[in-house]
């Protein structure tokens, strides 16, 4: 399973060459090239980052950032922007970014940011994170028994990573539910078979009884 981002920049070479980037990264690319279809965009499915251009048609990156921000999405982003003021810089990191690169900016560069914040949202500056005997790769997104790789099926792997950002923490069944949506319901009843299957592979899940569950690191 791939890190998902959201590219919004509207200009065509600079995209083009941004996906081709990205993707031989092993990254997954929806692109989008105005305000408002990323905005139905972030209401259809899950990203693991977004990556906004500022001035762009319908709403610039700042408002929608900002309304994103306010409508409780913590969505690590990036603004990618020729914007090279100090009064848009701080626009920029007050309506919620996590960075602000300037154009014209170097990929390997990019590439580096994008995987610091990334281990950033597991709260981890490793590339991997120990839970009991289990290995959560953060980069690969793959969990490792001991030495022995756990194949895990797509939603399964979203409650991996989940969970693992989140060790020790109880998670609500609604928010759970909420971060697997990707255009499709999830039932309450659905989610316990798949929490069942990844306590049979060994994860420690506890039940937090009328609220969620919990990763255990002990």
């Amino acid at each position: 399973m791939m890190h998902k981002l959201l590219l919004l920049e509207d200009d065509k070479v600079l995209a083009e060459s941004l996906i081709e980037l990205l993707e031989s990264e092993e990254y997954e690319i929806l692109h989008v090239t105005n305000g408002e279809d990323t905005l139905s965009a972030t209401y259809d499915a899950k990203f693991d980052m977004y990556l906004f251009d500022v001035n762009v048609p319908d709403i610039s990156g700042f408002e929608l950032l900002k309304s994103l921000r306010e409508s409780g999405d913590k969505t690590p982003a990036i603004f990618l922007t020729a914007l090279n003021d100090v009064a848009s810089l701080a626009e920029g990191f007050d309506v919620g970014a996590d960075d602000y690169i300037k154009k014209p900016f170097d990929f390997d560069e990019l590439l580096i940011r994008i995987h610091a914040i990334l281990k950033k949202q597991y709260n981890s500056y490793r590339d991997e994170i120990k839970v009991g005997e289990f290995r959560f790769l953060i980069e690969s997104e793959e969990l490792y028994h001991r030495d022995s790789y756990v194949s895990l099926s797509p939603i399964e792997l979203k409650l991996t990573q989940l969970f693992f950002k989140n060790v020790d923490k109880t998670l609500s069944k609604e928010l759970i539910i909420d971060a697997l949506h990707d255009g499709k319901e999830v039932s309450d009843g659905a989610l316990r078979v798949h929490i069942n299957k990844l306590r049979k592979v060994g994860l420690p899940l506890v039940t937090i009884k009328g609220v969620g569950y919990r990763l255990a690191s002990s």
